[in-house]
């Protein structure tokens, strides 16, 4: 178990060092200037300098990506200053000349934009995208069960035949172009019955008191529309699992014995054909918070996603990578543990 770790371990950082490369270059090939985008157009050449001095823009690409390694890594090396202890908040291994090696989180740098701590952005609007993540994974996994069991009972017929289009269109339209449709539909055409708003946060402030109290509501059609997408493979990946199931001989055994259809469903069939069902869900969190940063841009959403595309239009370099690599991050750790759920649940599979 430890050496698959291990392994696994090793394979994820590759696959963090490899988004950070193709993250950092596209970034700076985008057209724009990061510093006209902080002063404005109008600042003099002596500012543009010093602040291009200061965040290391002057520097040819290679020096930069080396000095971003350099901060992002657990172990680094760094001038022992009082500035720097400040900065990196780390422990200092061994003296090297006037550096010192040093073991530290990974440090993320300042936002361009704000100057504030990246990390700190990232845990502030975490919250936001986990919640309409897990809503989204619950939304699709409740209702993609059922139908998927509903289109296995009724096979070849028009309710299956209707459901199984439905499922191939929420797989085939974009994200974006599913949210604008939803808010045509349920925030513009028929708000006054369903009273929800084409934008809202999960958290919101009175105004006359000032007290944070809990927005349920606004978490709906952002939820569904980020679950349509899983939520059209599980019903077929229900569908399929439940038709196999139910040609087993154990399956004809039991209708055999006289059992009650309903036992024959819920005791027998269908909790054999989750087990695929269950395992696939467990990995879809990771590709869910990577799915929302389009629905919370068109819905206003405050999470991860908003961040990075505003970050994006204002080249805010360090927010992107610091909101690129924790995806990534979040991604290789779901993949372990699902692997390792993998084995337990199913024997057959090994961890090599």
């Amino acid at each position: 178990m430890l050496k698959f770790i291990f392994k696994r371990l090793f394979y994820g950082f590759l696959v963090i060092f490899g988004v950070l490369i193709v993250v950092f270059f596209i970034f700076h090939a985008l057209p724009g200037d990061p510093v006209a985008m902080m002063v404005g157009q109008r600042s003099d050449v002596a500012t543009r300098e010093v602040i291009e001095k200061e965040l290391g823009l002057n520097k040819p690409l290679p020096t930069q990506l080396a000095h971003y390694l350099n901060d992002v890594s657990i172990i680094s090396l760094h001038e022992n200053t009082d500035e720097n202890k400040t900065r990196y908040r780390y422990t200092s291994l061994v003296n090297v000349g006037n550096n010192t090696l040093v073991i530290k989180a990974p440090y993320l740098r300042r936002s361009f934009q704000t100057n504030k701590r990246v990390d700190e952005i990232i845990f502030e609007h975490m919250e936001g995208t986990f919640w309409l993540a897990i809503a989204a994974m619950i939304f699709a996994t409740v209702f993609g069960i059922v139908f998927g069991i509903f289109c296995a009972l009724k096979q070849n017929t028009f309710i299956d035949h209707s459901l199984i289009i439905v499922s191939i269109l929420g797989i085939s339209v974009p994200s974006f172009v599913a949210a604008i449709l939803v808010i045509w539909l349920f925030a513009v055409l028929l708000s006054d019955y369903t009273g929800l708003n084409a934008t809202g946060q999960l958290w919101d402030t009175d105004p006359m008191t000032g007290e944070t109290y809990l927005v349920l509501k606004n978490l709906i059609l952002p939820a569904f529309t980020l679950g349509l997408r899983p939520l059209s493979i599980i019903v077929q990946l229900t569908r399929s699992s439940m038709l196999e199931v139910l040609t087993q001989d154990y399956i004809r055994t039991a209708r055999a014995k006289g059992l009650k259809y309903y036992a024959i469903i819920v005791k027998h069939a269908l909790k054999n054909a989750l087990n695929p069902v269950i395992t696939a869900v467990s990995g879809w969190l990771a590709s869910l918070m990577a799915g929302a940063f389009f629905i919370e841009w068109v819905f206003n959403w405050k999470g991860l996603g908003l961040v990075a595309i505003k970050s994006v239009e204002s080249l805010d370099f360090p927010v992107v990578m610091g909101c690129t690599l924790f995806i990534a991050m979040v991604f290789v750790f779901v993949n372990i543990v699902v692997d390792i759920l993998y084995a337990t649940i199913d024997p057959r599979v090994r961890l090599d």
